[in-house]
């Protein structure tokens, strides 16, 4: 029997094209019913197009979290939709906001003398990965001055001192005003912020640890795990809050250990998942993802 061919069969994917969003949208509330019509409502006779769509009430206190990825028609009107969205917040008592999910997200980095997060980060933002500018890198030592120059990327040498402290966490504010930086990413930076530097950056600073704290403070942690014979190394992004080590968690991430790993190689694998654990944190903030509930947060994967 003769094969039967057609030569009328499209050709799968010739002519398809990925609609990717122009505007997310993020807001929380009261919990009540509409909210969800009158957002999707607003949405629709502006003309967008609603690519992604995730939601959350939170049972303790009856809060309610969303996020809308969306693409815009022709016909769109920024501040038509804007005054209009406005409208409907007041109703329901929103904070709300929508930024442009093209435009990079500005993030100064800051370092002490490990550098793995850091380099793993300007490799990602040079290669595309993370949709992000560098407009400064802040540290209180200088070993990393040459690879900041290597990107073309200013570098702010700020030591501190017990004496210069607070002088120098005031030139860290108005270095991030200057460079219109919305995120501060401590990449390993091993000083302690002040309370008042935690307030002022309340929400807009991640920070990166090994999951081994409480456990294990203080010097040399990775060497304390091994002298307790540790099964499982990791990491831990959060905010930044006066609460040392102890804000709002993103992203967390563990690795398995046995006793033929010596303190060098528990040090190697936990910085490799700093790294991982720092970045997946940053693109979910970015991608506004990321929403606080108190001491907790809502994460929209």
């Amino acid at each position: 029997m003769a094969e039967a061919h057609s030569t009328h069969a499209p050709a799968l994917g010739r002519d398809f094209k990925v609609q990717k969003p122009d505007r997310i949208l993020t807001l929380s509330c009261e919990d009540r019913p509409g909210i969800v019509h009158a957002v999707s409502g607003v949405l629709y006779r502006h003309g967008c197009n609603i690519l992604e769509s995730a939601q959350f009430s939170d049972p303790r206190d009856g809060r309610f979290f969303m996020r809308v990825a969306f693409a815009t028609g022709e016909r769109f009107d920024e501040a038509a939709f804007k005054r209009e969205f406005d409208g409907i917040a007041g109703t329901f008592r929103m904070d709300w906001d929508a930024i442009d999910a093209a435009a990079p997200a500005r993030i100064l980095l800051m370092v002490s003398r490990f550098g793995h997060c850091l380099n793993d980060l300007l490799f990602r933002q040079a290669t595309g990965n993370l949709n992000i500018e560098i407009p400064a890198i802040v540290s209180n030592h200088r070993d990393f001055e040459a690879l900041a120059k290597s990107y073309g990327i200013p570098f702010h040498y700020l030591p501190v001192t017990p004496a210069n402290k607070l002088e120098q966490e005031a030139r860290l504010l108005e270095i991030v005003a200057e460079t219109n930086s919305s995120l501060v990413v401590l990449a390993r930076y091993m000083q302690v912020l002040s309370n008042d530097l935690c307030r002022a950056l309340d929400g807009r600073a991640i920070n990166i640890h090994h999951s081994f704290l409480p456990s294990f403070k203080g010097a040399k942690p990775y060497h304390q795990a091994y002298d307790r014979g540790v099964k499982l190394i990791g990491a831990t992004a959060h905010y930044v809050t006066p609460d040392l080590d102890e804000g709002p968690i993103i992203d967390q991430d563990v690795g398995r250990a046995d006793h033929s790993l010596a303190p060098d190689d528990l040090v190697n694998a936990g910085r490799d998942i700093e790294a991982v654990v720092l970045a997946r944190a940053l693109k979910l903030h970015i991608e506004r993802r990321v929403m606080l509930a108190g001491r907790r947060t809502v994460i929209f994967r």
